[in-house]
Parts: structure tokens; C-alpha cells; sequence
């Protein structure tokens, strides 16, 4: 039976280090602008299982909340300002994103490809 723990112990240190080295890796960076209430670009892209920052800048007078049902962020942005938005690693696939205050044309993607 110590064997077994030993076993046990031994799996669960390793998977704890391999979640640390996911995490101590520095984020792919992203940059968004709002300008007339749409995103530009309005689809972004980055390798799956990686954490992400996204600057999103507003450029435009007035607030928009970006927000993202599929990553579970919200975030406004005031006039003229910008914030920086992180999202956790994901796997691939399509998670679309909306600013809420203008959703009929602020629209985009984020694609998340598979790791090379």
C-alpha cells in the first residue's frame, strides 16, 4: 500500500507542476480597437491552450461593454480609454464576442487554433 501512495503522490506533484508551467508562460497579447461602435480587426486569433491579454481600445466618445458569453467576460470600456481583458487558456475552437451597448454591429471572433 505505501507504494501506492507513494505512486499517487508522485502523479498528483506532477501534474501540479505541469498546471504551473501553463500558467508561468507569458500570455499571447492582443490588440482590439472600438471605433464607431464595431471591433477592429473583428476577428482575432491565437494557439489554443495558452492565456491571452487583450487590449481592447475604445476610440470612440462614449462606453462599450465588451462582452463574451463563451469566454464569461464582461468588461466596460469608457470613451476614449483602454483596458486590458485576460482570458484564460482555451481550447480550439470559435468564441464570439459583442459589444453590448451597440450589439446589432459591434460583433467579432476570437479563434482558437490547435497548438502547434
Amino acid at each position: 500500500m505505501p507504494f501506492l501512495n507513494k505512486t499517487l503522490l508522485v502523479t498528483g506533484l506532477a501534474l501540479i507542476g505541469s498546471l504551473n508551467l501553463a500558467w508561468a508562460a507569458e500570455p499571447v497579447k492582443l490588440a482590439l480597437t472600438i471605433r464607431n461602435h464595431m471591433f477592429e480587426p473583428a476577428q482575432l486569433s491565437a494557439p489554443a491552450r495558452t492565456a491571452l491579454e487583450i487590449t481592447i481600445t475604445n476610440a470612440d466618445p462614449t462606453a462599450e461593454e465588451f462582452e463574451s458569453k463563451a469566454l464569461k467576460i464582461e468588461k466596460v470600456i469608457a470613451g476614449g480609454r483602454s483596458a486590458i481583458v485576460r482570458v484564460l487558456p482555451q481550447a480550439p475552437g470559435r468564441y464570439e464576442f459583442v459589444g453590448e451597448y451597440h450589439e446589432d454591429i459591434a460583433k467579432g471572433v476570437l479563434i482558437i487554433t490547435p497548438a502547434p
